[in-house]
């Protein structure tokens, strides 16, 4: 039986002072139960209520993806086109990564489930958290979310992001990093792990105001791949994720930061130009 870890901290070790303006952090891991409890008091952090308007939107306050509805056609064993989730079903979310695209595992019938396509051993790895679909990179286990407001190219900030993983096995390998205005970090947070296949892992981070303007995904230490395996105490961590959950996007030229966050952006800039500076004057 797999042992459930909860924990909510309001700070991390190591991360930049920006990180530790207004932040909560809300983790944990273990059964669909567990993780359930954790999400929710995440989406009471970001507000909105618990019914969903169109296009995933939460009384304008929060928005959420869980993949569910996405049409067969864009699900495995074809793509998801990265802009889906602000073209198609307009959330302000478009994925970006390294690798050669997206792919959502195919409902029952329509193709193997749980990126079975890929390997045969994946229905035994993974689990959906809100059946049935999950969500991962091809040729990387890297993904960006970048914000931009509902249905447009306006870049925009969200007061917060969080995601549920399936089957995390090693500790500090699955990472969010967060982003602001200018690509400052707002640190990197890990999800916990659990050893055991097809657990269940949540981390969400957020803010007071809106100060996130995309986030890193890492998804544990390796891509999927025919004959890349997860097994107990296989050094290999294969990871999908599954429900995105994250503030409303709101246009970045309307948000107005706090003191303490145009003292780092500022801080950061003439930290660059004084590098910069310095640089040329050795090259003199």
């Amino acid at each position: 039986m797999h042992r459930s870890i909860a924990m909510l901290s309001l700070c991390a070790v190591g991360l930049a002072p920006l990180a530790a303006h207004a932040q909560v952090v809300r983790s944990g891991a273990g059964t669909l139960a567990d993780v359930t409890a954790i999400r929710d008091a995440f989406r009471a952090d970001l507000g909105g209520g618990t019914v969903a308007g169109a296009n995933g939107s939460f009384g304008g306050i929060r928005r959420e993806i869980n993949w569910d509805a996405v049409p067969d056609a864009f699900s495995a064993p074809n793509n998801l086109p990265a802009n889906f989730f602000n073209a198609n079903s307009p959330r302000g979310a478009v994925f970006a990564t390294a690798g050669t695209g997206f792919q959502l595992s195919a409902n029952a019938g329509v193709a193997p489930i749980a990126f079975d396509n890929i390997d045969p051993s994946y229905s035994s790895t993974f689990q959906a958290f809100s059946p049935q679909r999950l969500f991962t990179a091809l040729g990387s286990n890297v993904v960006d979310v970048n914000f931009f407001v509902a249905g447009t190219s306006t870049a925009a900030l969200v007061r917060g992001f969080g995601a549920i993983f399936s089957d995390v096995d090693l500790a500090n390998t699955t990472s969010i990093q967060f982003f602001g205005p200018g690509s400052v970090s707002l640190g990197t947070f890990y999800a916990p792990s659990l050893v055991g296949s097809q657990s269940f892992s949540f981390l969400g981070v957020s803010w007071a105001t809106p100060i996130v303007s995309r986030v890193r995904i890492t998804n544990g230490n390796a891509a999927l791949g025919a004959g890349v395996l997860d097994q107990n105490g296989n050094p290999v961590d294969l990871v999908v994720m599954d429900d995105f959950l994250y503030g409303e996007p709101v246009d970045a030229r309307s948000v107005v930061p706090e003191p303490a966050t145009l003292a780092l952006v500022g801080g950061g800039f003439l930290a660059l130009v004084g590098g910069t500076h310095r640089r040329r004057r050795r090259m003199v």
